[in-house]
């Protein structure tokens, strides 16, 4: 094991003398040769500025840059909704992405190397799992895989429409950064040792709505920008028609004073960003009495994403190719307000979110979540939490998250292209305690190692300190399914040694098998009964609340 590390350290001592310089025909990028034997370049820029008239618009081509560029820092994250001042390390001029890569010499033949593609969630407000560095996966794959990371626009620079920007600008815009990232993969990424006909993309939350929106793309059409995916969190949003997101749109011009503009785009375009920053904002929904926790976000535009998800892939619209989708337990404790006092608030919660909910609906979740006969002159159960908070959590949770997490399976399944699901239980003692329990996106800890997980004090949460003692060992774990996945399309090959097989899922009868993530006690396990059962109600109404 020294031996095998000393080689490693003249390795990338050499590389590091030959600079690490990739030419991508538009530009040289110089990156870092690192001690393990793996290089980074940070903050390469994919696509052209989307500033002055390319605000609102398509992702661009990048212009030619002179020179050998620096990749030593990262670029700066996109603008995120509902924060002013502008918050520093943020821009407009944002579309960057990262490389990972183990240190490969020129003249020497080498197989190239699977990618992971990794979408970062948000909310798709903001870039909320930014800079991952990617270094402990290509490890934990045994040198065995390239790794992309990236910025993507966010709220109304990403996400407004309406019909003027369907005339002057273009729809979607932070998903098409996405596909801008696959593209740019597909023309360059060979130059870093990755593999284009291999590629994996993954993502977790709005990461994973991501997912789920590119997999059922254009109908399902297949441009070979990837060949499997990874849905962490798979997140159903509510989604508008372009004419039903128009109230956004009028809304920003008169909060601008663009309204009395004879091109209302044009003047947009033309403010100053603080101008624009400051306007950005959330408001309650058509139909809601509260803002929602997350504003804007992909509309339904006949094209790129042609119609609900639901409907996509209920009716066959999609990708086939392998997948894994999956959730924690506690997907909902992060967003319910934890001071709910009444059944009617935890009903204007989920409606804010949710604006199509109808009374019949509610009544229906009411009864599932035992929301109706709360006493509240009992305890809670948690500190600083009311009684309404779980039981709203878990309703927000299986709505949002793990009842589509289930329907993809079974569309898959379906389909009869190999899918896995996981139900992700890994218990922090501090975190049950709370009551926040096992809460959404925690499992990014597992996957990426906590050592590797970037955040800061309004971007992202520090991973639990359990994640570097007690449950240190279910690191490997969910890095050899991942990496094994990432490798071969499957995560069974390459797991790490004594881990179960994990099972596919074949959605039906008893067949509604997923793997039972937890430390020490990780296996397959059948979905309870009455999950089937609130899932089946949820799903079923899916397509009427325009999930």
């Amino acid at each position: 094991m020294l031996v095998h590390l000393t080689v490693l350290a003249v390795l990338a001592t050499i590389a590091s003398a030959r600079q690490v310089v990739i030419d991508l025909g538009y530009a040289q990028y110089r990156g870092q040769a690192l001690p393990n034997g793996i290089a980074q370049w940070l903050g390469i820029r994919y696509a052209a500025p989307p500033l002055g008239p390319l605000r609102f618009s398509a992702p661009q081509d990048p212009t030619e840059i002179d020179g050998v560029q620096d990749a030593a820092q990262h670029g700066p994250l996109c603008i995120p909704t509902e924060v002013y001042p502008i918050p520093d390390g943020t821009s407009e001029d944002c579309l960057f992405l990262d490389v990972y890569a183990p240190i490969r010499f020129r003249g020497v033949t080498f197989k190239p190397l699977p990618v992971f593609v990794w979408i970062q969630g948000g909310g798709f407000n903001s870039n909320g799992n930014p800079y991952y560095n990617g270094t402990g996966l290509i490890q934990a794959s045994n040198m065995g895989i390239v790794i992309v990371t990236f910025n993507y626009r966010v709220g109304p620079y990403g996400f407004l429409s309406s019909a003027e920007v369907v005339k002057d600008g273009s729809i979607n815009n932070g998903l098409k950064d996405q596909i801008k990232v696959l593209q740019w993969v597909q023309k360059h990424i060979s130059e870093f040792g990755g593999d284009p006909n291999h590629v994996v993309i993954g993502g977790d939350s709005a990461g994973a709505a991501s997912v789920t929106l590119l997999l059922s793309a254009y109908n399902g059409r297949d441009d070979g920008l990837f060949h499997a995916a990874a849905a962490e969190s798979q997140s159903f949003a509510p989604m508008f028609t372009i004419d039903e997101a128009q109230f956004c749109y009028d809304n920003l011009v008169f909060r601008t004073g663009c309204n009395s503009a004879a091109d209302t785009l044009a003047c947009l375009r033309s403010l100053d960003i603080a101008t624009l920053q400051r306007e950005n904002i959330a408001t309650p929904l058509p139909g809601a009495q509260e803002p929602p926790l997350y504003f804007y976000a992909p509309v339904v535009d006949d094209d790129l994403v042609p119609d609900y998800t639901y409907r996509l892939f209920l009716q066959g619209r999609f990708i086939k190719v392998p997948v894994i989708f999956g959730d924690v337990t506690n997907e909902g404790t992060t967003f319910v307000p934890q001071s709910l006092t009444s059944t009617a608030q935890a009903n204007t919660f989920l409606q804010a979110q949710f604006p199509a909910l109808t009374p019949t609906h509610l009544s229906r979740i009411n009864s599932y979540y035992n929301l109706q006969n709360i006493n509240l002159t009992s305890p809670s159960l948690f500190p600083n939490s009311t009684p309404y908070w779980r039981p709203t959590s878990n309703a927000y949770g299986d709505i949002r998250y793990i009842c589509p997490g289930l329907a993809m399976s079974t569309a898959y399944a379906n389909a009869r292209t190999p899918s896995w699901n996981y139900h992700y239980a890994v218990q922090d003692p501090e975190d049950e305690a709370s009551g926040l329990g096992v809460y959404h996106v925690v499992e990014i800890n597992a996957i990426w190692g906590p050592e590797n997980i970037w955040f800061s004090e309004t971007v992202g949460n520090p991973p639990p300190e359990s994640y570097f003692t007690s449950n240190r060992d279910i690191v490997p774990v969910m890095q050899g399914y991942w990496t094994s996945f990432i490798r071969s399309f499957d995560p069974n090959p390459y797991r790490f040694p004594g881990s179960p097989r994990w099972g596919v899922w074949d959605g039906d009868g008893e067949g509604f098998q997923r793997l039972f993530v937890r430390t020490e006690e990780t296996r397959m396990e059948s979905v309870p009964p009455g999950q089937r059962e609130r899932c089946e109600y949820l799903i079923s109404i899916g397509v009427e609340l325009t999930q």
